[in-house]
């Protein structure tokens, strides 16, 4: 058996372990910096829980960070400011502490939280930085209000996924699903702005993070006809492939309609326009229940179109338009759907993935889609919506005309005096192909 001072020596022993083990400080391994229009945000990867203290000091405009107990990684490098920031600087505080001093170009309301590990991710303390002064957001002008006073261009809102501290999936050979999706986005702006009838709005242009709720409201403040947001999927398989159309599932609609009609503060503005504020709940849930009716039945026929074009231009993963609760598709009156563009994870498919052909490619079926969805289902007031009514009186003095084995849409055009595009138009077609047999309406003779 142990003698007694055996017996304190190990308990000493054991103490100091544990007290070194206590004391020991948390390492400040790495920050990185991310500056959006509306926020900068900085993220501090750490080794663990930290305690830290927020202040703001005065001229010149500054927030201080301290990290109790902590101490800066060997590898710790202060990054480049960007956006609210002009100046950081980051050393130590008394004995144990680690302090960060962020100077401001202008004053900010700070917001901080730290992260639990995720992903491939481990703790994080973030620090969020906001304008003192909220700027109002610019009205979004179409080109069509700009040269013609009565008919608007539809707006769709492009919603490029994850960004910032969020990469979203990576590809095998170390693709961020971020940039291929803003690289899209971009490419799918082009290419609407470039189409007649159309403009398009970005919920993100640069590489910074938007929490999903407030990418879904970014359309709804710019008025936008159709949301589209776009991904790049990841499977623990890496033969996975094809891409895939997305919409809400009746289950998420059913959640977000509670949701939105218990939110009390924010009704007043709530389906199209029309305000919940003051009507009851039953007759606010109806009028809520009509609007995301008409809302998941646009969707799911922007969906088909997108999904149908998609599949002329590669394989789709699956042969129909899918469904499930994703939080940027829960608008209540705006049409969204959710893109898959590919399996990232597949190195064919991140291959493609990364070439600006194939990108243009994607972007290029997309618009297809939406343009047949549009052409079909006109928005009121849109340059779209007076295009079919032109076409609807130019259809009712047309005369009609049966396609003959060997014809084309061009021959056809050119033996009435008109163009292909006409054609397309009065008749709803979505490209050029007639067979025979079919009755297209044509323009009237001399």
């Amino acid at each position: 058996m142990w003698g007694p001072r055996i017996q304190l020596s190990l308990l000493a022993g054991l103490a100091l372990l544990l007290g070194a083990a206590g004391a020991r400080a948390a390492e400040i391994k790495n920050l990185r910096i991310w500056a959006g229009p509306e926020y900068t945000r900085a993220v501090f990867d750490v080794s663990g829980p930290v305690d830290y203290k927020l202040f703001e000091l005065n001229k010149p405009d500054r927030i201080v960070l301290d990290i109790r107990g902590s101490q800066l990684g060997t590898e710790f490098k202060a990054p480049e400011v960007k956006g609210l920031l002009k100046g950081l600087r980051a050393g130590k505080q008394g004995k144990s502490d680690s302090r960060v001093v962020f100077d401001l170009a202008d004053g900010v309301r700070p917001k901080s939280f730290l992260l639990p590990p995720a992903d491939k991710f481990g703790y994080r303390l973030v620090l969020d930085l906001y304008p003192a002064a909220v700027k109002p957001a610019a009205p979004v002008k179409t080109v069509a209000e700009a040269s013609n006073g009565k008919a608007r261009n539809v707006i769709v809102a492009i919603d490029a996924g994850h960004g910032g501290d969020d990469p979203g999936a990576i590809g095998a050979s170390g693709t961020y699903e971020k940039n291929i999706t803003l690289a899209v986005a971009r490419q799918l702006k082009k290419r609407i702005d470039a189409a007649e009838g159309m403009t398009a709005v970005l919920t993100r242009d640069g590489d910074y993070f938007i929490p999903l709720e407030r990418r879904y409201r970014k359309a709804r403040e710019a008025k936008a006809d159709l949301f589209i947001s776009i991904h790049a999927d990841a499977f623990t398989k890496s033969d996975a492939r094809g891409s895939s159309v997305w919409v809400l599932s009746p289950r998420g609609a059913s959640s977000e309609a509670a949701r939105w009609l218990a939110d009390r503060e924010n009704r007043a503005d709530l389906v199209g326009g029309i305000s919940l504020d003051d009507k009851d709940d039953t007759l606010a849930k109806v009028l809520l229940d009509l609007s995301q009716g008409a809302t998941m039945g646009a969707s799911n026929a922007v969906a088909e179109q997108v999904h149908g074009a998609l599949r002329k231009i590669g394989p789709t993963h699956r042969n129909y338009v899918e469904r499930a609760n994703f939080v940027v598709l829960r608008s209540p009156d705006v049409p969204s759907i959710l893109i898959e563009t590919a399996f990232i994870s597949n190195p064919d498919e991140e291959a493609r993935l990364k070439n600006p052909v194939h990108r243009d490619k994607l972007a290029g079926a997309i618009l297809d889609g939406v343009d047949t969805y549009f052409r079909a289902s006109p928005p009121p007031g849109t340059l779209y919506a007076q295009n079919a009514e032109r076409a609807r009186e130019v259809r009712e003095k047309s005369n009609r005309y049966v396609v003959n084995r060997g014809d084309t849409l061009r021959t056809i055009a050119e033996r009435h005096g008109t163009s292909t595009a006409q054609l397309r138009a009065m008749n709803g077609l979505a490209d050029e192909r007639v067979r025979p047999g079919l009755v297209l309406q044509v323009p009237p003779s001399g």
